[in-house]
């Protein structure tokens, strides 16, 4: 742990030395939470986690600049058991810490290029809620606070005219030890902006690794537009030759599958009512069982349809409320998130979430286990990479969460 401060203490000091305007900002999140578990998981668990982002940003003069942000974690509990499953050990007795590098890239600007290089996020779609698109960066909806991770690679953006944007990519493989290139990633995307719409093309390519030895490709649209109600589409077509069979294009049985495997699909609409208090919000998906968004191609879903909506409401410019609700129709299960926000004062926000799994054996005791309901399906549940077989079954009744966020 000590090597890592110091490593990144002197990593600032490198950056301040080659500009006298460093700005530094970042957060301060104090969270606990209790969980009621369910199967094999504690009938009660607690956890306690200490967390800061640390952002700088350090100009080039006007050539562009260099930015970075910085993890620094401490947990116990079940926060600290999320650690232990990443494979950070404790290096002490009641609390396991992490030093965590988030971001580390530079930016040059030109009149109408710019080239961003380093490890970096690069975002794809318009999606509030699925992020179709952004197969680079996953999300999950259950967890909106989650870090989105980044990718270590190059983009070059060209500002031809206004309100258009082309730009090219490339970013490393996922197996990180790999020496030949071999599951990369290369694209381009086109961005089109008018007064009260928005288009988004891309196509990328994944070159040949193992499972593809012909390479994967990646074709995405997305569009957004603003006409009294926001409406937003966001899809992504998956391509992987390797994969393919006969049946995918004939298929003959319910069950077989289709070219419709590769596709994630979302569309949706938010709207405002009295007066901008309201904020009514719905978005739906087709995951296909081979997309972008899918359980084991880098998503986190198992099913085809799901639903998601919430309402905000908002009492006063320091308080508001939301409740969600993310619906899974092939398995009927569901898990209703609440969520109250109130600014304490000027940087100081404390959030209180929770969440309440169901599906139908909660209330039936029938065994029609849901995706999202206490205790998923064992197709769902930690098997053994040796052997296959079941380690155990894990879930949750009932999960809140109290978080207290300082911003400098």
């Amino acid at each position: 742990m000590k090597k890592k401060i110091t490593v990144l203490l002197f990593a600032l000091l490198i950056v301040n030395s080659l500009s006298a305007q460093l700005t530094v900002s970042g957060i301060l999140d104090t969270s606990v939470s209790g969980n009621t578990g369910a199967g094999d998981a504690p009938a009660f668990s607690f956890g306690f986690e200490e967390y800061a982002n640390l952002r700088f940003q350090a100009k080039m003069r006007d050539m562009g600049a260099i930015y970075g942000a910085f993890n620094f974690i401490a947990a116990s509990g079940s926060y600290a058991a999320g650690l232990a499953g990443m494979g950070i050990n404790p290096a002490n007795e009641n609390f396991i810490s992490a030093i965590e590098l988030e971001r580390l890239y530079f930016r040059l600007r030109g009149e109408q290029i710019d080239f961003d290089g380093g490890l970096m996020r690069l975002p794809f779609g318009y999606g509030q809620v699925w992020g179709s698109s952004d197969f680079l960066n996953p999300r999950n909806p259950l967890k909106p606070d989650a870090r989105l991770r980044g990718i270590l690679g190059a983009a070059l953006t060209w500002y031809p005219v206004d309100e258009l944007k082309l730009l090219t990519f490339y970013a490393a493989p996922r197996e990180v030890l790999s020496q030949e290139s071999k599951g990369s990633f290369a694209g381009l995307s086109l961005d089109k902006h008018w007064e009260k719409a928005s288009l988004q093309s891309l196509y990328s390519f994944e070159t040949p690794n193992t499972g593809s030895e012909f390479g994967i490709h990646r074709i995405g649209l997305s569009v957004k537009a603003d006409i009294e109600i926001g409406l937003v589409m966001d899809a992504l077509y998956t391509y992987n030759h390797e994969t393919m069979k006969e049946s995918d294009f004939f298929p003959k049985e319910k069950n077989d599958s289709s070219l419709l495997d590769g596709l994630s699909f979302s569309a949706g609409a938010d709207y405002s009512f009295l007066g901008g208090d309201l904020i009514v919000l719905a978005e739906y998906l087709y995951n296909g069982k081979k997309s972008a968004t899918a359980l084991g191609y880098g998503g986190s879903f198992s099913n085809n349809h799901y639903l998601y909506t919430s309402f905000t409401y908002r009492f006063n410019d320091f308080t508001n409320m939301s409740a969600a609700l993310l619906s899974g129709f092939d398995d009927v299960s569901f898990t209703p998130v609440i969520s109250l926000n109130h600014d304490l004062f000027q940087g100081a926000t404390l959030t209180i979430t929770a969440q309440v799994p169901l599906d139908r054996n909660l209330f039936h005791g029938d065994g029609n286990k849901g995706e999202l309901g206490p205790l998923p399906p064992d197709s769902l549940q930690p098997h053994s990479p040796e052997t296959g077989e079941l380690i155990g079954r894990y879930g949750s009744y009932f999960n809140c969460s109290v978080r207290l966020r300082l911003r400098f």
